[in-house]
């Protein structure tokens, strides 16, 4: 199979629609940036720990090149920058069991890190670097963005406990919006699709902040501690280790987000999980992307706003539309507007048992979205969003 970044290195990158204010199928080169502060006296065996990682890396596809900057102000501050073909083989390798692995080393070295993802939108160099200009990708044009970051975690507890989960996460009270002075919680929906939980956040300002301010309110961290017995996968909220380790697992990033001119103060938020086939789980979300981006300008479209979420093989899909879902057509409602990609969006689902119930592989709209539909659990907006 074709993968995204094979398709993407043979064309030119994708006009970059207005309605669109994120997206990582553009096709331009990303850029990511690592701001490391190391523990004094650790610089030796972080040195020795990015020597291994950066071998480590080299091999991965779509990785260009890498390097290591030290600051001349504070020796403890360190800068990794690595460039890369387009985003999603990047996306694929950070979301990866293999990177947890590979970046264990650095965590026992390092005090805190922070990453930054850029599209490469225009550069300049010499002639030797002008000429090569082909080969090199630039986005198109900037996106003009809405001021709003989105990000979402995803956990799957043990089976036999949704309904006690549920109730759960939806009987805490709500943490304080204001971050600080330029971030502020926009919007937190939260969803369940059988035992797996999907909690979408929107934040205007610094996700990081944001993230960090939520974990520290005590009504919180409560509601943390009420779930813990029921989590899939094990975690001490105690163990900076075990918390850090959990919380990368559980980071569902959007790669796509679209939103249509119309405004409708009655729209309704859902969710839709769509199980992708084992390494199919890019493509799935690229071609949703697609077709939430040609829907934006079909008046008839219920769907006035469209987030999509992917790690590995697990797809979502935030919708806000009007009218329900169950007043509008399925095709629409699914994303599947395009009766050709419907055969191959059929063939990218997983209809194995063990992804829930059997997909249908005609791709029998009505029948396809109860199967993907998502239970809303809280939906909670800050009061001057």
């Amino acid at each position: 199979m074709t993968t995204t970044s094979e398709r993407l290195s043979g064309s030119t990158a994708r006009q970059a629609s207005q309605r669109v204010s994120q997206s990582v199928f553009d096709g331009s080169r990303l850029r990511v940036v690592l701001l490391v502060d190391v523990y004094d006296g650790a610089q030796q065996q972080f040195l020795e720990a990015y020597e291994q990682l950066c071998n480590q890396v080299a091999s991965v596809p779509g990785h260009v090149s890498d390097q290591l900057c030290q600051s001349i102000e504070n020796p403890s501050q360190w800068l990794i920058t690595s460039e890369w073909e387009s985003a999603p083989p990047f996306l694929a390798w950070v979301n990866s069991e293999e990177h947890v692995e590979m970046v264990k080393p650095l965590h026992s070295c390092v005090r805190d890190t922070r990453s930054l993802r850029f599209h490469v939108v225009r550069e300049t160099g010499g002639p030797a670097e002008n000429a090569a200009q082909g080969k090199r990708r630039l986005q198109t044009s900037p996106r003009m963005g809405d001021g709003v970051i989105r990000h979402a975690l995803t956990f799957t507890v043990k089976p036999g406990s949704e309904k006690k989960v549920a109730k759960i996460l939806s009987e805490y009270a709500s943490p304080e919006p204001k971050v600080d002075d330029t971030t502020r919680l926009i919007r937190t929906s939260l969803f369940m699709h059988g035992n797996r939980v999907v909690r979408a956040i929107e934040v205007r300002g610094d996700l990081l902040a944001a993230l960090r301010h939520v974990a520290r309110q005590p009504e919180v961290r409560a509601v943390e501690e009420a779930v813990n017995p029921y989590l899939e996968q094990d975690r001490d909220l105690d163990d900076p280790e075990s918390a850090r380790i959990f919380f990368t697992r559980a980071a569902l990033p959007a790669v796509h987000h679209v939103t249509a001119e119309r405004e409708d103060p009655a729209a309704e938020r859902h969710a839709l999980y769509y199980p992708a086939r084992p390494g199919c789980g890019m493509r799935l979300a690229e071609l949703l992307a697609t077709q939430d981006e040609a829907a934006a300008d079909d008046p008839h479209s219920p769907v006035l706003r469209s987030t999509i979420f992917q790690r590995d093989d697990i797809v979502v899909r935030l919708i806000d539309a009007r009218g329900g879902l169950d007043a509008t057509d399925p095709a629409l409602s699914l994303g599947l507007s395009d009766p050709a990609r419907a055969a191959e969006f059929a063939e990218l689902l997983d209809d194995s048992p063990s992804a829930g119930a059997p997909a249908p592989k005609k791709g029998d709209p009505p029948r396809l979205r109860g199967l993907v539909r998502m239970d809303l659990v809280t939906d909670r907006r800050s009061p001057d969003a």
